[in-house]
């Protein structure tokens, strides 16, 4: 029962209301302006997927993404979570973080704003992929070193570094039929990654002090009265007991992010692929998953006459790499064996690629379900944004800081 209407017949509907919101409850009128939007908005949405796929297809590609995105997608970041999770439990429970935190606080808190301990989600991204920082935030003994308004910020940090070594090593190894330097290339690309991360990190500060102040702690445990930058707390038992109990804690801890994510990559990322993609092989839509109606791409090639100067690319086809990147590293790289093949692109565009590859690393198809993870989903769309700058400005580093190098040597 809604208390402050019943009985309360005697006071108009503005007094009613107000009385409501007092106690806690929101209401509007059943029948408004936003249940017609809403309708009007969905219909044209599956209208316009129908009129270029066919309503059958549009629906079927829908179902189908979902499908492929649960079994190939979610179970893959739980796998990554479970293991990164009993490391990062492992590397907490035997000081390793502790240590980071005391070393590196005087480099990480005034490039980052953020303690030393977030060089850990560095560590694990870098090695896997973005929702590897997510079993590290789970643990209330690694929170204990950051303010509130710095843990949304752990989802900009660590993608800027997801799959690092994979795309690193990938770039480095491509193949070479005009004896550049790409293993230059690509370290340029990791600077440009890095420069790509100050940026999105310090954007999302500057948003989330507004919010949360710079005083409130991201774990708000009464229960502790020690000095967590001098003292640490473990497991009782051996040190092989404390292995075996953090490791396993850890992956367990995993498999519950993996779980706790499935809602956000299944509906908001199955929205994106089909924005994103375009037909089957084929050139026909027949239902699979992962087709398309090429919406995002479309707008890229509108805007590419912005893009390419900052970027500097050989060919106008090589803006398709870093598109391709919002939603898969993955994906994106395997674009760029071909186009250096065909003279498309050079060891200056591998630097560009690499730098984008990794700041933005699929952030489009992860960001929901990290801030989800992170129980700060409604600051999504704030980290999206500043993750879009910080990775135009690592594409931006990266090409000059190569160009600056060839003119050097």
């Amino acid at each position: 029962m809604v208390r402050g209407v019943i009985g309360m017949n005697n006071l108009d509907g503005n007094e009613m209301l107000q009385k409501d919101e007092l106690e806690g409850i929101r209401l509007k009128k059943a029948i408004g302006l936003e249940g017609i939007i809403c309708l009007v908005l969905l219909i044209s949405f599956f209208a316009i997927l129908g009129d270029k796929m066919g309503f059958i297809n549009s629906i079927s590609t829908l179902l189908n993404t979902a499908f492929d995105l649960l079994m190939n997608t979610v179970f893959y970041i739980m796998a990554i979570a479970v293991v990164a999770g009993a490391i990062a439990n492992i590397l907490t429970e035997f000081g390793v973080i502790a240590l980071a935190n005391k070393l590196l606080s005087p480099l990480m808190k005034p490039i980052y704003g953020l303690p030393g301990a977030s060089v850990m989600s560095i560590f694990t991204t870098y090695l896997s992929d973005n929702p590897a920082v997510l079993t590290l935030a789970d643990d209330k003994r690694f929170r204990r070193y950051f303010k509130k308004y710095q843990l949304p910020a752990l989802t900009n940090i660590g993608t800027a570094y997801g799959m690092g070594m994979i795309v690193t090593v990938y770039m480095m190894g491509l193949p070479n039929p005009n004896n550049e330097n790409f293993i230059l290339a690509a370290i340029v690309g990791n600077i440009g990654a890095i420069i790509g991360s100050i940026v999105s990190v310090r954007l999302m500060l500057m948003k989330t002090k507004k919010i949360y102040g710079t005083t409130v702690e991201a774990e708000e445990d009464s229960s502790i009265t020690y000095d967590i930058l001098e003292y640490r707390e473990v497991r009782e038992g051996s040190i092989g007991e404390r292995l075996m109990n953090s490791m396993l804690e850890g992956g367990a801890s995993g498999v519950k992010v993996g779980f706790d994510i499935i809602p956000g990559v299944l509906v908001i990322c199955s929205i994106v692929m089909i924005l994103t993609n375009t037909t089957s092989e084929a050139g026909i839509y027949t239902g699979a998953a992962y087709e398309g109606i090429g919406l995002l791409p479309w707008i890229g090639e509108k805007i590419s006459f912005i893009i390419e100067p900052l970027f500097g690319f050989t060919s106008p086809s090589a803006i398709s790499v870093p598109i391709t990147a919002l939603r898969a590293a993955g994906a994106a790289i395997g674009l760029v064996p071909n186009m250096i093949t065909q003279g498309l692109a050079r060891a200056h565009d591998v630097a560009v690629f690499t730098a984008m590859c990794m700041c933005w690393s699929g952030y489009l198809s992860t960001y929901v379900a990290m801030m989800d993870g992170l129980n700060f989903r409604n600051l999504t769309g704030a980290a999206i944004l500043c993750h879009t700058i910080g990775g135009i400005c690592a594409g931006v580093a990266a090409n000059w800081i190569f160009r600056l190098i060839e003119f050097i040597f």
